[in-house]
């Protein structure tokens, strides 16, 4: 069981003094753990962190930093999977707009098992839930990786699962969840949505 990230881990909205540590990270995962590097048409976001996230109200890059260095990200984008490679029918399911994608939730392999992750998806799902227009939290991942799949399945529900359909070619398992969206009302109670 994993514990509330405490100091000195620092967890915030990125600024523009965390995007060149945030990029980098995101690159090291991909080349590190996913093993196929930055692909263009799945990555583009990377490019341009602060038009992407910072720069736009309804997207959030969450990142925890150690000392100087980011050391954990999760990002937001109004945005569900795209068709193709993803299925039409999860596209239909979660269309821009009303979807909130969690993506590039990526912590460095010496900080892992410290909560980080669980600590940045609760905090953008509190930012999800407090932004008006969104219906539904989506993200898809790939279950290859070491944790990935156990990490998700304490938190979301799977919708989809894609390993049989090589929706992104081979050695990725792809498995998509929605995680139930709450929101508060004025007395404080919360309530599910969807």
């Amino acid at each position: 069981m994993s514990h509330p990230p405490h100091p000195p881990y620092t967890v915030r909205p990125a600024t523009t003094a965390d995007v060149e540590g945030a990029r980098r990270l995101m690159l090291d995962t991909f080349y590190r753990d996913f093993g196929y590097g930055y692909v263009p048409e799945w990555h583009r976001d990377v490019i341009d962190l602060e038009a992407t996230y910072l720069d736009h109200p309804r997207h959030l890059l969450l990142v925890a930093r150690h000392g100087g260095e980011v050391v954990a990200t999760t990002g937001v984008r109004s945005a569900g999977p795209a068709h193709p490679p993803h299925p039409r029918r999860l596209a239909e399911r979660y269309p821009p707009g009303t979807t909130a994608q969690l993506v590039r939730v990526y912590v460095c392999p010496r900080h892992r098992r410290h909560g980080l992750a669980r600590t940045l998806v609760r905090q953008a799902c509190d930012f999800v839930a407090g932004t008006p227009g969104y219906d539904s939290i989506y993200l898809h991942t790939n279950v290859d990786v070491e944790g990935a799949e156990a990490f998700w399945r304490g938190i979301a529900k799977e919708v989809f699962d894609a390993r049989t359909t090589g929706e992104h070619g081979p050695g990725v398992g792809t498995v998509h969840f929605e995680i139930p969206l709450h929101r508060r009302v004025e007395n404080g109670n919360r309530f599910h949505v969807g």
